[in-house]
């Protein structure tokens, strides 16, 4: 019979790594199980007759293979993701463009890319902005002894993060803005100089203007900052999630009893917070609010104690890009800001979204652990100097 110390043994030696953050994404991977289940009950009826079961099955199968992709990233020492980021990295440029190109176009924008044989959709945005931020964090942690130097140091981030966000900015400029300031963010912690962040500013507005004319996303862009601004043309989408919000009160309507799931657009996905808040109310939502919070500030706690400026880097611009999406999604709903369209990390239903999030919180888990193996040079200089000295002589 299984009872509190052989749980403990069980986590202590499988689920390695910062506690804290395992609890928080297993809190949110729960309750992402209950909204979406709640959110899809109208387009089940639409699709399936009233066949529910379907979302719940297929999500639980997604938010659980996100979790094993977390587990599996967490046993990998973090040093290692900087050499597969390099691959990522150049991978992810021929996949945007062909997603640009010739992907599956939903909503006048083509970001999903389907694979062969399995038939499912997949979002090259997200594997880039993984590997955009692994990479940047490497870059900078080899360069800090010399990272005053132009041409060295700063034309290859500079390069990367315009050329990565520009493609992202022809069809999603709101992700393409967030992964912008997010790098500008982690350079600026990278002991960047502020007049080198100026010009990788310049850089990012002539990308987004490039992508605002030639990509697919401009003039949805332009209305819908006018629309925020002016409030005169409220779009749908937005006032039934501010109906959601205003209707949910202190304590919400409870688990399952949303009304404007019926009429508001994507509410398993982008709005999915207007749903929380309308089901479990301002307490529920200040508890959602509360764990993203915690995972910025666990994650900042693992930069912190990381031996090496990569490992501290990492942690930090993974944290940084969970928790500021999770932060625009949450000000979208209850109208902070314009929509974006942005998924809220580890809760909206999303299956691209999910598994990368789920590989970003393993990474961090990863850092918080600590150097799990020593590297094959290192290993050998240290077997060398603990000889005898006649022996190593």
């Amino acid at each position: 019979m299984l009872n509190i110390q052989n749980i403990k043994a069980w986590t202590d030696k499988h689920l390695k790594g910062d506690p804290v953050i395992w609890s928080v994404v297993f809190a949110l991977g729960m309750l992402s199980i209950l909204v979406v289940y709640s959110a899809t009950g109208s387009i089940a009826y639409f699709k399936f007759g009233g066949n529910t079961e379907y979302y719940l099955i297929r999500h639980s199968f997604l938010v659980l293979l996100s979790f094993l992709a977390m587990w599996v990233a967490h046993k990998i020492d973090y040093r290692y993701y900087s050499k597969l980021s390099r691959l990522a990295l150049w991978l992810s440029v021929p996949l945007l463009i062909f997603a640009w190109q010739f992907g599956v176009n939903l909503n006048s924008a083509s970001r999903w890319i389907t694979i062969p044989f399995i038939n499912q959709s997949f979002q090259p945005s997200d594997l880039a902005k993984l590997a955009l931020i692994i990479n940047l964090a490497g870059m900078l942690s080899k360069r800090q002894q010399n990272i005053h130097d132009f041409k060295k140091s700063l034309i290859p981030m500079l390069g990367w993060c315009g050329l990565i966000c520009g493609l992202i900015a022809m069809t999603n400029l709101s992700t393409a803005i967030l992964l912008f300031l997010t790098c500008m963010l982690l350079l600026f912690i990278g002991r960047i100089p502020v007049k080198y962040l100026a010009m990788l500013a310049f850089v990012g507005v002539f990308a987004v203007s490039i992508a605002m004319v030639v990509g697919q996303r401009g003039e949805t862009a332009i209305s819908r900052v006018e629309n925020f601004i002016n409030k005169e043309n409220v779009p749908y989408q937005a006032q039934q999630s501010y109906i959601a919000v205003a209707t949910g009160g202190i304590t919400g309507k409870g688990p399952g009893n949303s009304s404007q799931r019926n009429f508001l657009p994507e509410a398993f996905s982008d709005f999915i917070f207007a749903i929380v808040v309308e089901e479990y109310g301002m307490i529920g939502a200040g508890i959602v609010i509360l764990l993203y919070l915690t995972l910025l500030y666990r994650g900042m706690k693992a930069a912190a104690a990381s031996g090496r400026a990569y490992g501290g880097l990492l942690s930090a611009g993974l944290s940084f890009a969970i928790v500021i999406q999770a932060m625009v999604n949450m000000a979208v709903a209850v109208g902070l800001g314009p929509i974006t369209g942005l998924p809220l990390p580890l809760l909206s239903m999303g299956g691209t979204s999910l598994l990368f999030t789920g590989i970003a919180m393993g990474i961090i888990l990863s850092v918080s652990r600590g150097e799990i193996e020593e590297t094959p040079d290192a290993l050998s200089k240290k077997q060398f100097s603990n000889l005898p000295k006649k022996e190593a002589a």
